[in-house]
């Protein structure tokens, strides 16, 4: 795929002319990152943005002692490390890949450039931000709120809605996760994250065949989700 025909599919410049998108493509450069590599660190001073070619990248906080609060993952099309372009401030968070990925990447003054230039990304930037605000209130509001097997359950039915195959048996959630990764998605121990999904297979809501994670039933499974 060309870099204009993937700079096309990006919702953050939507409404760009064809001759735009190809001006803005000669801006950008790739990288290529294998599983489990740090793209930036947070505090780090944010130069660039990335644009996901292909893979999936898991944005997260680490604190002071070593642990890990997973934040969104982002895949094919998205967009990250842009408030850093924005503001000109340090990283607010880390990225790392989940698997092999292929990224797109504007400098911050090429970024910049174009937004002058074509005023239009400004709504399209605003429109990604908002969508992103939104989510991160509701996940902290899950956080704050609700007990551990009622987190568990509220993420996996999102990674559900996200990367969910329905099949004849439920909604397969095609991301390997460990009891552990899942663990820093609802700021739990692995132990309690064991333990809510042993609950849920148990009532018949989920099937776990090691990584994989099948929803048997959705609309129990939201019912777990109680504030």
């Amino acid at each position: 795929m060309s870099s204009v025909s993937m700079l096309r599919n990006v919702l953050f410049f939507g409404g760009l002319s064809d001759e735009e998108l190809a001006a803005l493509a000669e801006s950008v450069g790739k990288r290529t990152f294998a599983r489990g590599m740090i793209i930036f660190h947070k505090g780090v001073v944010g130069r660039s943005l990335y644009i996901i070619e292909s893979g999936r990248v898991r944005i997260f906080l680490l604190s002071e002692s070593g642990q890990e609060l997973s934040l969104n993952i982002y895949g094919p099309g998205d967009v990250f490390g842009e408030l850093a372009l924005l503001d000109g401030l340090p990283r607010s968070a880390g990225a790392v890949t989940m698997e092999k990925t292929v990224t797109l990447t504007l400098h911050r003054d090429d970024f910049l450039r174009h937004i002058e230039a074509q005023p239009r990304m400004a709504w399209s930037i605003m429109e990604v931000l908002s969508k992103r605000l939104r989510y991160t209130t509701e996940y902290a509001e899950s956080l704050a709120f609700l007990d551990v097997c009622g987190r568990v359950a509220a993420r996996l039915l999102e990674l559900g809605d996200r990367y969910g195959l329905q099949t004849e048996d439920g909604i397969v959630i095609e991301l390997r996760l460990t009891q552990a990764e899942l663990a820093t998605w609802v700021a739990a121990t692995r132990e309690f994250v064991n333990k809510a999904l042993g609950i849920f297979r148990d009532q018949g809501l989920l099937e776990i065949d090691g990584q994989r994670i099948t929803i048997l039933n959705r609309p129990g499974l939201q019912r777990r989700v109680r504030y």
